[in-house]
């Protein structure tokens, strides 16, 4: 099996997806009372959490490239930016 990338995003997503998804089912057991109000923040969160960490996973991965590539930043003037 080839070793992928690692990506904290869906890892997030993931877990509070699957957290969302036990306290549903706990409370329609008649566990707990948990508020439509509790989750729906709860997984808007988790979600904007989880893409907060893809978007910083790729922007360091889009360096490591670049620097594997032999593009790195160069010093002195004459950058571009």
């Amino acid at each position: 099996m080839r070793r992928h990338e690692f990506q904290p995003g869906r890892l997030i997503a993931g877990i509070v997806l699957l957290v969302a998804g036990v306290l549903f089912a706990v409370d329609a057991r008649g566990g707990l009372e948990i508020p439509w109000w509790v989750l729906v923040p709860m997984i808007g969160a988790g979600l904007s959490l989880a893409a907060l960490a893809g978007w910083a996973a790729y922007i360091v991965r889009r360096g490591h490239r670049r620097e594997e590539a032999g593009e790195g930043v160069t010093s002195g003037p004459g950058r571009g930016y």
